[in-house]
């Protein structure tokens, strides 16, 4: 039997029953302050994203460490270093603590793609078609 796909990001996190609540938790808060503007939504994915003038960044829960991406990656200064990824445009940075959330740079990362995507708005994350 199919479960049904996340509304919100409290459903998606409930669903994931994980030890990292309480980063996730903290994660969600820190974009929140962070990017004020920025609204909270699902993808077609059923990925957790934040968005404003398309999407800026997503996370995704794991046993281990939560995974916050970052949909133009490729495209922003990454003084720190923390940026992991080879894809063509995606980048993450692994959490795998609430401490984690302190690393110098993160917040910078989420105002910079923030910033892109103000300069340069994009379309919303779409569905491949069948």
């Amino acid at each position: 039997m199919k479960t049904k796909p996340p509304a919100t990001h409290d459903e998606y996190l409930r669903a994931k029953n994980l030890g990292l609540q309480e980063a996730a938790n903290q994660l969600r808060a820190l974009v929140k302050k962070t990017l004020p503007k920025a609204k909270e939504s699902i993808n077609p994915w059923h990925v957790p994203i934040f968005e404003s003038n398309g999407p800026i960044c997503y996370y995704m829960a794991g046993k281990n460490h939560i995974t916050l991406g970052f949909i133009r990656g490729t495209s922003l200064q990454d003084a720190e270093g923390l940026l992991e990824g080879t894809g063509k445009n995606l980048r993450h940075v692994k959490i795998k603590s609430a401490d984690d959330l302190k690393q110098k740079g993160l917040r910078e990362l989420l105002k910079s793609a923030a910033a892109l995507n103000a300069k340069e708005p994009q379309d919303g994350m779409r569905p491949y078609r069948k």
